[in-house]
């Protein structure tokens, strides 16, 4: 299996034991976990901001007072 070597700093290192003990985990685990969580965190937002992006007009049709107010309009 693919494996890396990652270097921290005493303090970094510190911290992330702590961490993985809170967690009730190995360091290894722990880090391996969170940097998946981190990786589907951002895949979850990309695809949340595209679906968003695809809708915007249905959302703002939908909820016109929530609407911000077009460019070319009188600011409030």
């Amino acid at each position: 299996m693919p494996a890396l070597n990652i270097e921290f700093t005493e303090e970094e290192l510190a911290a992330i034991r702590e961490a993985a003990a809170a967690d009730g985990k190995s360091i290894k685990a722990y880090v391996h976990d969170l940097s998946v969580r981190e990786q589907q965190r951002r895949r979850f937002v990309e695809r949340a901001a595209k679906f968003w992006n695809e809708h915007i007009e249905e959302f703002d049709a939908a909820f016109p007072e929530e609407a911000p107010p077009s460019e070319g309009g009188a600011a409030a």
